[in-house]
């Protein structure tokens, strides 16, 4: 089967092949310390090898869980937030149709989120949406406590709870948290909820692979056993075992972080399949989370082309020389559609008649390379065959352990987020969250109020 390749050909004018390989030593110690447990952040490595760690009993379960989900109800409605979020929407969304929601028969339940943002409006109009629908809840938190799932929760739990009763809701209400402890995990043993543990060593960012991505992705149809697959392909071909010339994140961690070094603190991810939208949101959080730290890290950013060519294009061509591009590229599409000739020829493009459209992207996408590489900004691409479940797994953990090779090549702990709770602090400060007094004090004293 064809896999992922990584071509970094367009980043030779701006840095050598000696600089990159320069790396060499320093990637191998830190594969090390990612296989071996050794580095900043250990407890949080469960991730790298759980591709290979998962069982058949196991995928087993999930699937039967959402198998059950789908002879239920015709809406699930997944609660999380950042890496309780992001994984399964990038999934999900790669590779549904993009009009589903207009076709009629469909054979898995609408998959649907909250607990993502605060926003009055987005959970009003989800109730509406679902009074007059059968829907089950995925609820995913380690603690239950963070404040945007956990008011989308006690909503929605409530609302499902007076729809069909406390007892009927219990079997429709999954819970994805800690193995052990927590506000979630006390409510699941309470009522009985069917629930899946997040590993104690996985965090949010990189869960996609743990029950977190894998059963909302099931239960939208989706196969998780060839995302798996696709996972294990790439946990295989990074291993500590693979030459550095043979090991695609490697060769990615050490080409960004050379580009760093010579002034390229902006990373920009680009597409040119409008499927791909999320997987970028989802680029962003890992590695704006993990190397946004101690005053470092390459700013992560996203723009989806052709669209945005023709507004961001302009700044990417001709704006500041401090960024770079990675272009993720899909050989083949799903269907095939030609463009026809037309008498009148006004608009003046007959010279395309009888080529694919796909034709005409890929074009586009190699005539913007070059132009850009032109222009000052170096190019990575990345190439799948296709966008499927195997493939997105490959890339999935391919971004996954080029994140913790880069973090630590940075100098910082990737799989920390201490800044995150910067505005959680003030934000229950605001709200006179019990406890927080002192902090309440002090901000209405700074804000004049």
């Amino acid at each position: 089967m064809a896999e992922l390749k990584l071509d970094i050909s367009n980043v030779f004018p701006f840095v050598t092949k000696e600089i990159i390989s320069g790396y060499k030593k320093d990637v191998k110690q830190h594969l090390e310390s990612l296989h071996n447990k050794t580095g900043p952040g250990s407890e949080m490595t469960g991730w790298v090898d759980l591709p290979s760690r998962i069982t058949e009993d196991y995928v087993d379960k999930i699937e039967k869980t959402a198998d059950e989900l789908s002879d239920m109800v015709d809406i699930v409605v997944v609660i999380g937030i950042g890496g309780s979020f992001l994984g399964a929407k990038a999934i999900i969304h790669a590779i549904s149709h993009n009009f589903e929601y207009l076709i009629e028969k469909k054979k898995a339940p609408f998959i649907l989120f909250a607990g993502q943002n605060i926003g009055e409006d987005y959970l009003s109009e989800l109730i509406e949406v679902l009074n007059h629908k059968k829907y089950a809840i995925i609820v995913i938190s380690k603690s239950g406590t963070t404040t945007e799932p956990a008011i989308a929760f006690r909503i929605l739990k409530n609302h499902l709870e007076r729809q069909i009763g406390v007892k009927e809701a219990g079997k429709r209400i999954i819970a994805i948290t800690d193995q052990k402890k927590g506000a979630l995990r006390i409510l699941a043993d309470q009522r009985g909820y069917t629930s899946f543990v997040i590993p104690e060593d996985v965090g949010g960012r990189y869960s996609v692979l743990a029950p977190v991505g894998l059963l909302p992705v099931a239960t939208a149809g989706l196969s998780i056993r060839k995302f798996i697959d696709g996972a294990r392909t790439m946990e295989k071909r990074t291993g500590l075992d693979v030459p550095f010339e043979d090991n695609p994140s490697a060769i990615y961690a050490s080409t960004r972080n050379a580009l760093y070094r010579a002034g390229k603190n902006i990373e920009i991810l680009a597409n040119y399949n409008n499927k791909l939208i999320f997987l970028s949101e989802w680029w962003k959080q890992l590695y704006g989370e993990s190397e946004g730290k101690e005053h470092k890290g390459i700013f992560p950013a996203s723009v989806n082309f052709t669209a945005d060519l023709h507004s961001m294009g302009q700044y990417i061509q001709e704006g500041t020389r401090n960024l770079f591009e990675i272009v993720i590229s899909a050989t083949h599409t799903d269907h095939t559609l030609i463009i026809p000739d037309d008498e009148d020829n006004l608009d003046q493009l007959n010279f395309l008649s009888g080529k694919r459209i796909d034709d005409v992207n890929k074009m586009a996408e190699l005539g913007t390379i070059l132009a850009h590489v032109d222009g000052g900004v170096p190019n990575i691409r990345i190439v799948i065959p296709e966008i499927n479940e195997y493939h997105l797994g490959e890339l999935i953990y391919f971004f996954e352990k080029a994140c913790g090779i880069s973090g630590y090549l940075l100098g910082i702990n990737p799989f920390n987020q201490p800044g995150v709770e910067a505005y959680k602090k003030n934000m229950f400060a605001l709200l006179e969250k019990p406890g927080f007094e002192e902090e309440t004090k002090k901000i209405w004293q700074r804000i004049g109020r």
